[in-house]
């Protein structure tokens, strides 16, 4: 599966490294802002041996609708900002190359963008990739159903610099009916992420955690997410919708 990778920060990098290991993908190319490591190898800046041609192209001097004419890939994965979708949400769609968006929060214009892109094509959007804290998601919402009334609380740490509400805690918040300002966060030091959902019961406390230890969760997250995507038709798709078939079992 071609890959092209759009946005190249810490966990851009992280992301990836995973992608130039598995051998079911190629990752042909990387769009980020910045023009300091343009037209540098993927691989060799990351110092990961391998044969995929994967090149670094800064967005100030490279078009998406440039890279898609002359590297085609299969799919878009977008680690980048909110404003991102805009640059090549319509071409990719025309092109119907998928559309894998990392973003943590999005503006309901963006939401309203990418319902739009799913009539041309394949998009999934999750605030949070890792597979485990979309587990904790899931037996949350499965854990509030048998017991409506019980106390929740939720809380997120991150790292310091990391601005605004986890967009992962905010899905999950909404989820369990629990007030966005009633969600507790913590920014210190280099923390990659925490989520914790405690539900107080009058005789016990059960407590959810996910906390990502390395940023290379989100790079096995995509993974996942792309290996279950290939065969799914247009169509916009969270990561509910492709854990659902594996309860059903």
């Amino acid at each position: 599966m071609k890959i092209g990778l759009i946005g190249f920060g810490k966990t851009g990098k992280s992301v990836a490294s995973v992608l130039l290991e598995n051998k079911k993908f190629s990752l042909e190319w990387v769009l980020r802002q910045s023009n300091v490591l343009e037209h540098r190898s993927v691989s060799e800046f990351l110092g990961i041996e391998s044969e995929e041609p994967g090149l670094i192209y800064s967005s100030a001097n490279t078009k998406v609708e440039e890279l898609l004419e002359k590297h085609p890939v299969d799919a878009i994965i977008d680690f980048s900002s909110n404003e991102g979708i805009y640059a090549y949400g319509e071409f990719a769609a025309q092109k119907n190359v998928k559309i894998i968006s990392a973003i943590s929060h999005y503006e309901e214009k963006e939401l309203t963008l990418l319902k739009k892109l799913s009539n041309k094509t394949t998009v999934f959007w999750s605030p949070n990739i890792t597979l485990g804290v979309n587990y904790l998601l899931f037996a949350a919402k499965f854990l509030k159903k048998i017991a409506p009334w019980v106390d929740i609380e939720v809380n997120e740490e991150h790292f310091k610099k990391k601005m605004g509400t986890s967009g992962t805690a905010v899905k999950i918040a909404e989820a369990l009916d629990i007030e966005k300002e009633n969600i507790n966060s913590v920014r210190a030091g280099g923390i990659v992420g925490k989520h914790e959902v405690i539900f107080g019961f009058p005789y016990q406390t059960v407590r959810l955690i996910h906390e990502s230890i390395s940023r290379e969760a989100f790079g096995n997250g995509v993974v996942f997410v792309a290996e279950n995507l290939k065969d799914k038709k247009r169509g916009l798709y969270n990561f509910e919708d492709i854990l659902s078939p594996y309860f059903a079992v």
